[in-house]
């Protein structure tokens, strides 16, 4: 039997979020929560939540994707992924009232929705959540940005004769070089102590993930700068030190595929990498192949 869908209604003191319920006959303990990132709404790009969530909901697993307050069909004024926690806590909630076997809850988050959830478990300490699937996290910086573009950007150009003879020839503008320059200065300036009292989120995520006794799933895309500088900043920050070193860390590289994994190869092993991990570390259904007639 297919799984099911449910619009939901998910009030909140000051909003009403819109969510998707992908609904299995059979749910298993386990249940996904799709944390939707970026200026986007539960769909997706290219449909990849709704993909998902029926993908997984037809292995077994409930699945909601949601809304944000102010973003797609919620009302209420637009957060971003800094103050989420209050709209994940709701989702949360509203899928166990509506699934009450659900148990356990894997938080499922592209980009900065993917941060948004470390967020969530460094400020609420929710024993509900038992695992996190992250693809490509966001932890943008102006120190990280000029670094990722420095190490993939411009020392790639400058190491290609092409670029010199352009330079020599005037068709490459000086101001190509300052940019270089500008950003080589950004990248490795000492940064100073924090100016506020919180710690920057990025080190509010590293703590998340460290502190984390569950499963963590890490999924990277090759052609990327937003995890090159995940990277880059996890590999440079003293708070994210040994962070690659958590014991339930499974991180999983797809070197071919785009930011949101766009491509049907990559949607595919993106649903499948994350099948697996949830039956081999939740104890939940076997993985059943990609069905697209309801998509």
């Amino acid at each position: 039997m297919k799984p099911s869908e449910h619009a939901l209604l998910i009030a909140r003191p000051d909003s009403t979020l819109v969510g998707v319920l992908s609904l299995p006959a059979q749910p298993a303990a386990t249940a996904v929560v799709v944390v939707v990132g970026g200026p986007q709404y539960r769909v997706g790009s290219h449909r990849q939540f709704v993909l998902l969530a029926r993908r997984l909901a037809t292995a077994g697993y409930a699945v909601l994707r949601f809304d944000y307050q102010g973003m797609g069909d919620s009302s209420g004024s637009a957060v971003d992924f800094l103050a989420a926690t209050p709209d994940i806590a709701t989702a949360i909630q509203a899928l166990q009232d509506r699934v009450p076997q659900a148990k356990n809850i894997v938080l499922w988050g592209l980009c900065d929705a993917a941060s948004a959830a470390l967020l969530y478990v460094q400020q609420t300490q929710d024993p509900r959540v038992t695992g996190l699937c992250l693809l490509n996290p966001w932890v943008r910086s102006e120190a990280s940005l000029a670094r990722t573009q420095v190490k993939h950007y411009y020392l790639q150009r400058v190491m290609q004769p092409a670029f010199w003879s352009k330079l020599l020839s005037g068709k490459v503008a000086l101001g190509a070089l300052s940019g270089l320059v500008q950003n080589l200065r950004t990248a490795f300036s000492a940064a100073g102590p924090a100016q506020t009292a919180k710690a920057p989120f990025q080190q509010r995520m590293a703590s998340a993930w460290k502190d984390f006794s569950g499963p963590i799933l890490l999924l990277l895309s090759g052609n990327d700068f937003t995890a090159k500088e995940f990277l880059e900043y996890a590999g440079t920050d003293a708070a994210w030190s040994g962070a690659f070193q958590h014991p339930q860390l499974l991180r999983q590289d797809l070197p071919d595929a785009d930011h949101t994994f766009s491509n049907a190869v990559a949607q595919t092993q993106v649903e499948n990498m994350t099948l697996d991990w949830l039956s081999t570390h939740t104890g939940g259904h076997k993985q059943t192949p990609p069905d697209r007639s309801m998509a």
